[in-house]
């Protein structure tokens, strides 16, 4: 069912970022930082895979990621929905069964046999399609799957997620060359407003994280060096 009530972006945001605080999806930690797919070092990670356990919360995400999406791009701008291979297929499932389209899942790579295909399910020539992901660090992983995508016929010009991280600013920009608009619930500032207004981590950890978010890539330089 299409979700018809329209929240603002700034309610949108706020309860996105106190749902994945919830369900224990945000760590913080500046002592021993995680290290990212890239090799870099950060105080913080989200883990949005969590949300699909929690079903409230889940559902209400959805509707957000739904409504977000067809607020910005248009009530009857899509054919068919895609995840991203592998955490975009169940948030592409749930976003595809409110908008009432066929889903679809894209691959990181061709499986190596049988048809070796990177689209899964029907994607037709013409299909205006709508990626779905559960996070966008810097857009770059996003481009692969646009491409296979486009490789079919279809066109896929908006992707949706429910966490970008807001600090890289190319990042806009990077998928705007390559013809795709970027939707999303919440950043990593929201995140840390709202860990602020919860207490949810000590002032020191959070004191850091703010610094990292400030200028990540001096953050990681200086700990990557040190």
């Amino acid at each position: 069912m299409i979700p018809t009530a329209y929240p603002s972006r700034d309610e949108i945001a706020r309860l996105t970022a106190r749902s994945l605080l919830e369900v224990g999806a945000v760590h913080f930690n500046a002592e021993t930082p995680f290290t990212l797919a890239s090799g870099l070092p950060s105080p913080t990670y989200v883990d949005c895979r969590r949300l699909i356990s929690f079903p409230r919360i889940r559902a209400t995400l959805m509707d957000f990621l739904t409504l977000t999406v067809m607020r910005d791009a248009g009530l009857e701008a899509f054919d068919n929905v895609a995840g991203g291979e592998t955490a975009g297929i169940p948030f592409a499932a749930l976003v595809a069964e409110r908008m009432a389209l066929p889903m679809t899942y894209v691959r990181k790579k061709p499986k190596g046999y049988g048809r070796n295909a990177r689209i899964e399910g029907v994607m037709s020539e013409g299909d205006r399609v709508l990626l779905v992901e559960d996070l966008t660090t810097d857009g770059g992983s996003k481009l692969s799957f646009v491409d296979a995508i486009r490789e079919t016929g279809a066109s896929c010009a908006h992707t949706g997620v429910i966490f970008y991280y807001g600090i890289y600013p190319e990042t806009i920009e990077k998928l705007r060359d390559h013809g795709v608009t970027l939707h999303h619930l919440c950043t990593w500032w929201d995140v840390l407003a709202e860990a602020h207004a919860q207490g949810a981590f000590a002032p020191d950890t959070l004191a850091e994280v703010e610094r990292f978010l400030n200028d990540p890539r001096a953050w990681q330089a200086a700990r990557a060096h040190g």
